[in-house]
């Protein structure tokens, strides 16, 4: 028996079913990518920034910054510590945490004590001689002050309106922290008391968690001194749709989403972070650790992003 000629073989028809079993398929496997592969993969993103007034003694100095961890809600105990393996094999100067360790849970008051706990004894992993972090809303909202209190217990300072300063070659810097915009007590003049201000040699980096107050932040008598702007909440937006954008952006998050940019004398840069919220799942906008390398204005160094 001679067989039937290829072309003339039946297809299977295009129907109403194999179009919905079609579509279930790429939806899974969508589903997939973004909530196991994309969600857990960090993007070490490195940066130069030249920094108006910073001493030369300075130049080089390297920042790792990492936000919005978001345990234990999506964001795995063995993913953070990923993290901070990462960021130990930096070998910075200085880490910053920049706020949202934890997820504000409807489930039970226990269960974000619980993650901050554990959150914490992870981070002590981290081999830095200076690290700090602030509070974002997340934070504020469970107890900011159980919060601060676990942390620092764990060796992890926390600016709530307060600043620091960070040395090397015998310069300095001052790093500011300011309380959660959203959901804290946030005061600019305490941040930045006018004994930091405009000091020849010594600028001032602010950490914010949101970040669109950053217009209005470099209009106050404090923030104009304020030459950089660390900030995380958006996550970047999280899912990002060709042609279309983030889905979804947080209140004070909507305007800066993620990446560098130049607001006269002040720089800001937005990390998309490490964990996630409301669904576990990111898409074109991967996790991401961000090292920093502060170059002076006087440094010859070209500026990378």
């Amino acid at each position: 028996m001679s067989s039937v000629p290829s072309a003339f073989r039946s297809r299977p028809k295009l129907t109403r079913r194999n179009l919905l079993r079609g579509a279930a398929v790429g939806v899974g496997a969508l589903a997939l990518y973004a909530g196991e592969i994309e969600r857990h993969w960090i993007d070490h993103r490195q940066i130069t920034i030249r920094i108006a007034g910073l001493s030369t003694r300075m130049d080089g100095f390297r920042m790792v910054q990492v936000s919005d961890i978001h345990l234990e809600e999506w964001t795995e105990p063995y993913f953070l510590r990923e993290a901070v393996q990462r960021v130990n094999a930096m070998k910075p100067d200085a880490v910053v945490l920049t706020g949202d360790f934890i997820t504000t849970s409807a489930r039970s008051k226990r269960f974000p004590q619980k993650a901050i706990l554990q959150c914490a004894e992870i981070l002590t992993g981290l081999e830095c001689s200076s690290i700090h972090g602030i509070l974002g809303n997340h934070d504020a909202q469970v107890d900011p002050a159980a919060v601060t209190s676990i942390l620092e217990a764990h060796g992890i300072p926390i600016l709530r309106n307060q600043y620091v300063a960070l040395e090397q070659g015998g310069a300095r810097l001052w790093l500011a922290g300011i309380d959660d915009m959203l959901a804290g007590r946030p005061d600019l003049d305490k941040t930045i008391p006018p004994a930091i201000r405009n000091i020849p040699d010594e600028p001032v980096i602010l950490l914010g968690h949101e970040p669109d107050p950053a217009l209005k932040i470099m209009r106050h008598p404090a923030g104009a001194s304020v030459r950089l702007m660390l900030s995380g909440h958006t996550h970047g937006g999280q899912v990002r749709l060709p042609f279309f954008g983030p889905l979804t952006l947080p209140p004070l998050g909507e305007h800066f989403v993620e990446g560098l940019f130049s607001l006269g004398t002040m720089q800001l840069y937005v990390n998309r972070g490490l964990g996630t919220v409301g669904v576990p799942f990111r898409f074109d906008c991967p996790p991401e650790i961000t090292e920093i390398t502060l170059r002076s204005a006087e440094s010859s160094n070209a500026i990378t992003r």
